[in-house]
């Protein structure tokens, strides 16, 4: 199976499990729609591509935020050695901002 469709059917099941309020979704989903749009933060393959040349491994998750007036993306990383990593990324400039190895 592709990586890309491996990560969307991941991400789906994490948020099946999660079971976030739909409107509580939408809303989000509109926020980041409108962010990118205005040009305020990057498309998610250009953020995944920045994170995987930080921290190379399989992303199992995704979260977006805004955080002291800027985008954030905080993305949760497998590592090929078995560590979980969070990295968070302007979600503007995609610069890697922080990285935690969380083990």
């Amino acid at each position: 199976m592709p990586r890309p469709l491996r990560l969307l059917l991941l991400l789906l099941a994490l948020n099946a499990v999660v079971m976030t309020p739909l409107a509580h979704a939408d809303s989000d989903g509109e926020r980041a729609r409108a962010a990118l749009e205005r040009g305020e933060i990057r498309p998610l393959d250009a953020v995944l591509a920045a994170a995987k040349t930080a921290v190379p491994g399989d992303v199992v998750a995704v979260d977006l935020k805004r955080d002291d007036g800027r985008w954030l993306y905080k993305l949760r990383i497998l590592s090929p050695d078995g560590r979980r990593r969070d990295v968070k990324i302007d979600a503007g400039s995609l610069k890697v901002i922080d990285d935690d190895d969380d083990d």
